[in-house]
C-alpha cells in the first residue's frame, strides 16, 4: 500500500505558487459570452447512461415548489436537501409539500422501476416541470445530484445570485456501472476532524460516490474510542506524523460520521489495518508485543516495522473486542481488516493470522475487505480484496489475486500508479509522495477497470476506490489539492458505462465543473491537461 520514504518539506507558499490560477474559495470565473445559458443534459460527471434532449426547458422561479408523495419519508428528506442547496443561490423559499398538481420539481420513488435499480433514476424536464423518478432512496438522491449539475455553477454559492435557474429539456436515464465507487480518507497519519471529514463526504457525494472507506489504525495513530481497551485511543492516538497533536473520534463522535454520510448515501467502510502497521496499538498495550515490552509511540513514516503477536492469545482477545466495538458502531456491510505491507510477519504467520481474524469479522456479521495481499492467505467466502498494485507489479502477484478472482473472491481496484491521490502530479507539486510515480489527471482517468488485470473475470470486479494517504496532507485544503479532479474521474470510471469512456469528451465536461469546484470552495488543482475556463 505504501513504500517508506522521505517526507518533502511543506510551506503553504509552495502550494499557493503550484495553484497558481486554482479555483480558491471565493466565486469561479464568470462565464464568456459563448458558455450558454443552459446546460446540454450530458454535459455531466459522472457521464450518464442515457440523456435524450428535447423541448423546452425548465425553469425555476420564485413560485417554484418541491413536491414528493405523500408518506414518502425518503423522498421528503430529499427534498428538504434539495431545497436546502438552492434556496441560498437562488433566494427562492422553494417550499417542499405533498401534491401531485403540474410544474414544479416532483421527486418520485416506485418501486415498480426495476430497470433502475438501487442506485438508477430518471430525471425529466419540460417547460410545464421537472421529475426525478428512483425505484430507491439512493437513485432519488444521486438524481439530485445531476439536477445541481445542470444548473449553472452559481448555484452551488452560500449567497443570492442572479438566474435565470433552467434545466434542458429532455430525459436522462442512468444506473451505475459497479456498485462499490468509494474514496478512502487516512485519518491516521494525520488526523482529519469530524467536521473536516464531513466536508469530503459532501464533496464525493455530488459525483455519486457510495462508500467512504476510513483508515482508523495504524503505526502513528489510532482514532477509534474502544471502551475495552481504552488506551488505544487516549494513547495511541495521542499524535500523529511529525510528532504534532493527533486525536481519536468518539463513539458519538463516528456515529455523528457514519450518519452523516448515511444521509448522502454513503457507506461507511472501517479499516483497522493488522497483522501490521500497529505500532500505535502494540505501544498502548505491552501485552500485544511478543516480547512484553511496549515500542515508544511513531511519528514516522516508515512501513513494515511492525507486526501483531501472533502466536499470542491475548491477539484474538483483542481483535475480538475492537472488531465487536466497531462493528456495533457501523451500519454498513464491510470491515476492513488491511493486510498490507505485514513485513515483519512470516507467511506461516499471515496465513494463520488471517485464518483466525476472518472469521471474528464474520462473528459480528460483516463481510471482510482486506488489501491484496489477503489472496496470500485464504479469503473468506465473500470477501473483498483491495488491489493496490502497479502497471508494472509482478506477474506471479498479479496472478495470485487472479486467481483468487477466478475462486469467487470480489476485487475493489485502487492501483496506486492510477489513482492513489497523495501520489504527485507533477515534479513540481509541493504536497504528496512519488514512489508509485506522477499521476496526472489523464493518467488516473484513463484506463478500465474490466480489463485491468490479466485473468479476472469481468464479474469479479466490484468497484474501484480511490485512496488518499496523507503523510503529506494535513488540512481540508491540501485534501482539495490532492484529491480533485481526480477523485472526479474514478467517480466516472466507478459509473458511467465503458462506452461512455473517453479522455476527449472527458476533459471538456470536467473542466466545466471548475466553476462549479470553484463556487463550492474546492481548492482543485488546475491541471494543464484540462482547458479549464479563462479566469
Amino acid at each position: 500500500m505504501r513504500k517508506p520514504r522521505t517526507l518533502p518539506r511543506l510551506f503553504g507558499s509552495l502550494l499557493l505558487v503550484a495553484a497558481a490560477g486554482v479555483a480558491g474559495i471565493g466565486a469561479g470565473p464568470a462565464p464568456s459570452p459563448a458558455t450558454p445559458s443552459v446546460r446540454p443534459l450530458g454535459q455531466i460527471v459522472p457521464a450518464p447512461a442515457s440523456a435524450r434532449p428535447g423541448g423546452a426547458p425548465y425553469t425555476l422561479t420564485p413560485r417554484t415548489r418541491i413536491l414528493v408523495d405523500s408518506g414518502s419519508r425518503e423522498a421528503r428528506r430529499i427534498g428538504g436537501y434539495l431545497a436546502g442547496l438552492l434556496r441560498p443561490s437562488t433566494g427562492y423559499a422553494l417550499p417542499v409539500t405533498d401534491g401531485h398538481g403540474p410544474g414544479g420539481i416532483r421527486l418520485r420513488l416506485r418501486s415498480g422501476e426495476r430497470a433502475l435499480g438501487d442506485e438508477g433514476y430518471r430525471l425529466e424536464s419540460s417547460r410545464g416541470g421537472l421529475t426525478l423518478t428512483a425505484r430507491r432512496p439512493a437513485g432519488l438522491f444521486h438524481a439530485v445530484q445531476t439536477l445541481r449539475q445542470l444548473l449553472p455553477a452559481s448555484v452551488e454559492k452560500d449567497s443570492r445570485q442572479r438566474g435565470p435557474w433552467q434545466v434542458a429539456g429532455g430525459t436522462v436515464s442512468d444506473t451505475p456501472r459497479y456498485a462499490y465507487r468509494g474514496a478512502m480518507l487516512d485519518v491516521s497519519r494525520h488526523f482529519f476532524t469530524v467536521e473536516q471529514v464531513k466536508r469530503y463526504i459532501d464533496q464525493l457525494a455530488l459525483y455519486k460516490i457510495n462508500k467512504l472507506h476510513l483508515h482508523l489504525a495504524d503505526d502513528q495513530g489510532w482514532r477509534i474510542a474502544v471502551d475495552s481497551w481504552p488506551r488505544l485511543a487516549t494513547y495511541g492516538g495521542s499524535t500523529q506524523v511529525g510528532g504534532g497533536r493527533g486525536g481519536y473520534y468518539t463513539k458519538a463522535q463516528y456515529r455523528d460520521i457514519v450518519g452523516y454520510a448515511a444521509s448522502r448515501y454513503l457507506e461507511v467502510v472501517p479499516e483497522i489495518d493488522m497483522p501490521g502497521h500497529t505500532n500505535a496499538a502494540l505501544a498502548s498495550y505491552a501485552q500485544l508485543n511478543c516480547s512484553g515490552v511496549a515500542p515508544p509511540l511513531y511519528t514516522g513514516t516508515d512501513v513494515g516495522f511492525s507486526s501483531l503477536c501472533v502466536p499470542k492469545a491475548v491477539t484474538y482477545d483483542f481483535i475480538d473486542d475492537v472488531v465487536r466495538e466497531l462493528a456495533a458502531l457501523t451500519p454498513g456491510r464491510y470491515l476492513h481488516i488491511g493486510g498490507d505491507e505485514a513485513h515483519s510477519t512470516s507467511h506461516a504467520d499471515y496465513v494463520a493470522f488471517m485464518d483466525k481474524v476472518q472469521p471474528i469479522v464474520a462473528k459480528y456479521g460483516k463481510k471482510v475487505v482486506g488489501w491484496h495481499q489477503l489472496t496470500g492467505a485464504t479469503p473468506a467466502e465473500g470477501a473483498l480484496a483491495q488491489y493496490w498494485g502497479l502497471d508494472g507489479t509482478s506477474d506471479a502477484e498479479k496472478a495470485q489475486v487472479a486467481r483468487a478472482a477466478q475462486n469467487g473472491t470480489g476485487l475493489i481496484l485502487s492501483p496506486a500508479d492510477r489513482i492513489y491521490l497523495d501520489m504527485k502530479y507533477d515534479k513540481d507539486t509541493p504536497l504528496g509522495l512519488a514512489w508509485a510515480g506522477f499521476v496526472e489527471v489523464r493518467r488516473a482517468y484513463d484506463w478500465d477497470p474490466a480489463a485491468y488485470l490479466p485473468g479476472v473475470p469481468a464479474s469479479s470486479v466490484a468497484g474501484v476506490e480511490a485512496p488518499l494517504w496523507s503523510e503529506t496532507i494535513s488540512t481540508s485544503d491540501h485534501i482539495d489539492f490532492m484529491a480533485f479532479p481526480r477523485v472526479v474521474g474514478v467517480a466516472e470510471i466507478g459509473w458511467a458505462p465503458a462506452s461512455a469512456h473517453g479522455w476527449d469528451a472527458y476533459k471538456l465536461r470536467l473542466a466545466a465543473q471548475g466553476p462549479r469546484m470553484a463556487a463550492l470552495g474546492i481548492a482543485y488543482y488546475r491541471s494543464p491537461q484540462v482547458p479549464w475556463p479563462a479566469g
